[in-house]
């Protein structure tokens, strides 16, 4: 091999290392944990979502006053209100009905099954890579802004705000590139940090509110002049809050991280109530402190921070907490929580990364939709890292730009959570009832979130374009990744029931004696493929004689015939369950799978394994037009089955002499 050659060979063992696992466990803190992984206690946790969750603080004040003006605290308290009293009982909800980490997304495909669950999650996914790299890309972004404006920053660097956020994103692609790791332990620190800094400069801002009443009353009175009807300026709020949606962005990693948290000694994976109580816990426990800070910086930002200096590229736009640390405690403190604040955001976007990795390789390659590769850690940080660097350089990193994209990808998560929650009401339980209270409260919630995911879409259709990109992206990918890889064999165990196997048995040990009577045959088994009409006697009969006039088998060697029920097309891997039955004489195997060539070839190559002889199966001809029948394989996982039954066994075993053999007749 030459020297060219070798490191190619290199490059692609490093980017495909871990590949076999990765369907299984990713890197980075959303991970779910192997069974080596130590678990954590609930509020240690909880630190970890609050690295996405609480880092919106270095950039949301700035952006809701920039929205809503002297409104925004008014607008905030809405925002805290559908906070506690709309996503909270939403995502508590999905804690319960969904504790292993796979949150909402995992809800709606179990409760829409077939293809419209899978083409509901594609769509889903397209908006949670619009969540997830905007957090990057915006956290990048907002580090930046804390770094230009302090004031011990070298001249050289300011106006580049561009280029130090490019090389942020890149240096996120680079550590994940090398190997990123659980961090609970980091996060706790960050957060704790962060959060003191923060109530630092609340508690002296109030203070020096306190000593300059006058703002309050200054702020009140440019209220009444504006919006002097209250009615009216409570309805201002309701219209502008959904521009604040940003501060909602947390829950749905709070139920990601899941897993993570310790529980009680007596859980087990089918009834993990420890986990479920502290995930509520931990939920709560954020939100309510996300909503005192919300509220706080808020008013706090309105109150002590001209208004000009929110506008783009004023000292406190995208950091106006920051703004007050330096401007109330000096430049030291300042400087202190500026470093806490780029800190933190990096972290956000290292989350945002580990997010994306866990949940790419949890539903495209298991519904067949990604090639081989996307199993693996390094090759998704590359796309997922060039989408970052090419967003930012779109939208010219700045924050408040980008604010509408993050803003759409979050509450169109959130109400998708709302309609999972709204549809399982709806269900009956294992009693027969359905809770119909629950539905319509829940449904309530879900078009509360609907109203703020369409306003938010039609003041700044950012978010739903580059959403829209990413949905078309995976769709594509996804389509032509499942045509190509629908010949593979796409069942993960055989399972026999004891009729079955004694079936097989029978049949075996018959054609070896057949064998030695006849001098020297073989002894294979012969399996006739036959597709239940009538389901009577004669069916069998007369199908029996055909095959054996047809391809001229004897009459001492015995046949089984094959029955293929379609349980779901849509998913791509499945158990093949093999079941025995008897009619009317006549030895049927029953298989339940997603797809009738891809079972019988299975089922073929396991029965070559399990008795050591050759199995031949035996078709008719499909009626209708090829490419239509093609079609049909692919969705509905039946139509022309000799071909591609025969065309998975080529795929499956290379060695003739070893691969089941095909016929038609």
């Amino acid at each position: 091999m030459t020297r060219a050659g070798q490191c190619r060979r290199a490059l692609r063992v490093w980017l495909l290392q871990g590949l076999s696992e990765q369907s299984r466990r990713h890197a980075g803190p959303h991970a779910q944990p192997a069974e080596e992984h130590r678990r954590h206690s609930w509020w240690r946790v909880m630190c970890l979502t609050g690295v996405d969750y609480f880092s919106t603080l270095g950039y949301q004040p700035g952006i809701a006053v920039l929205a809503a003006g002297m409104v925004s605290p008014i607008a905030t308290l809405v925002l805290v209100l559908v906070t506690l009293f709309g996503a909270l009982p939403v995502y508590r909800r999905v804690a319960r009905e969904s504790p292993h980490g796979e949150g909402s997304i995992a809800m709606l495909e179990r409760l829409l099954p077939w293809w419209s669950g899978k083409l509901l999650v594609l769509a889903l996914l397209g908006f949670a890579a619009t969540d997830f790299i905007i957090t990057i890309t915006l956290s990048a972004a907002d580090a930046t802004a804390h770094i230009v404006e302090n004031p011990y920053t070298p001249g050289f660097l300011h106006g580049q705000s561009l280029i130090i956020t490019l090389v942020l994103v890149g240096l996120l692609g680079a550590v994940f590139l090398r190997g990123f790791t659980e961090a609970v332990g980091i996060a706790v620190v960050l957060v704790v940090v962060y959060l003191s800094l923060n109530a630092t400069i609340l508690i002296v801002a109030f203070a020096q509110v306190a000593s300059e009443p006058h703002v309050i009353e200054d702020w009140r009175q440019l209220l009444v002049n504006e919006h002097p009807n209250p009615f009216l300026l409570v309805g201002v709020a309701l219209i502008i809050f959904p521009k604040l949606a940003l501060g909602l962005s947390g829950f749905e990693t709070g139920v990601a991280v899941m897993p993570l948290i310790k529980g009680d000694p007596t859980d087990t994976e089918e009834r993990p109530l420890g986990r479920i109580r502290d995930a509520r816990r931990l939920l709560t426990t954020a939100a309510l402190i996300m909503s005192v800070f919300l509220l706080g910086s808020s008013l706090a930002s309105v109150w002590l921070i001209p208004e000009d200096a929110f506008e783009p590229g004023g000292p406190a736009n995208g950091r106006a907490l920051a703004y007050l640390a330096h401007d109330l405690l000096g430049n030291g403190f300042g400087t202190v929580y500026d470093l806490s604040t780029i800190l933190i955001l990096w972290f956000a976007g290292a989350s945002a990364m580990a997010g994306l990795l866990n949940l790419v390789p949890r539903y495209l390659p298991r519904y067949g939709m990604a090639p081989h590769w996307a199993r693996a850690v390094r090759p998704l940080v590359l796309v997922f890292v060039s989408v970052g660097l090419l967003i930012t350089w779109i939208f010219d990193a700045s924050v408040d730009k980008q604010g509408a994209a993050y803003a759409t990808g979050v509450l169109v998560l959130i109400t998708s959570a709302s309609l999972a929650v709204t549809l399982s009401g709806m269900r009956r339980d294992e009693e027969g009832r359905r809770h119909t209270r629950r539905m319509v409260i829940f449904g309530l919630i879900t078009a509360i979130f609907v109203y703020t995911t369409v306003d938010n879409v039609i003041e700044r259709p950012d978010g739903l374009i580059i959403a829209s990109i990413f949905i078309f992206a995976i769709m594509l990918v996804s389509f032509v990744s499942r045509a190509v890889r629908a010949f593979e064999l796409r069942v993960t165990e055989v399972r026999l029931d004891d009729t079955a196997r004694r079936f097989i048995a029978d049949a075996a040990l018959l054609s070896r004696r057949a064998g030695y009577e006849t001098g020297g045959h073989r002894g294979d088994l012969r399996l006739v493929a036959n597709e239940p009409d009538t389901g009577d006697a004669a069916e069998y009969r007369d199908k029996e004689a055909q095959v054996r006039r047809d391809v001229h088998i004897p009459a001492g060697d015995p046949l089984l015939f094959v029955e293929v029920t379609i349980s779901d097309a849509s998913e791509f891997e499945s158990a093949l369950d093999v079941a025995g039955v008897d009619r009317h004489g006549y030895r049927v195997l029953r298989l339940t799978a997603t797809s009738v060539p891809n079972a019988i070839a299975a089922l073929l190559l396991h029965l070559r394994d399990l008795t050591g002889a050759r199995p031949h199966v035996y078709f008719e001809w499909t009626e209708g037009n090829p490419f239509t029948n093609l079609l049909r394989f692919l969705v509905f996982g039946v139509g022309e089955v000799a071909p591609i039954t025969r065309e998975v066994l080529r795929e499956a075993e290379p060695d003739r002499a070893r691969r089941p053999a095909v016929h038609v007749g």
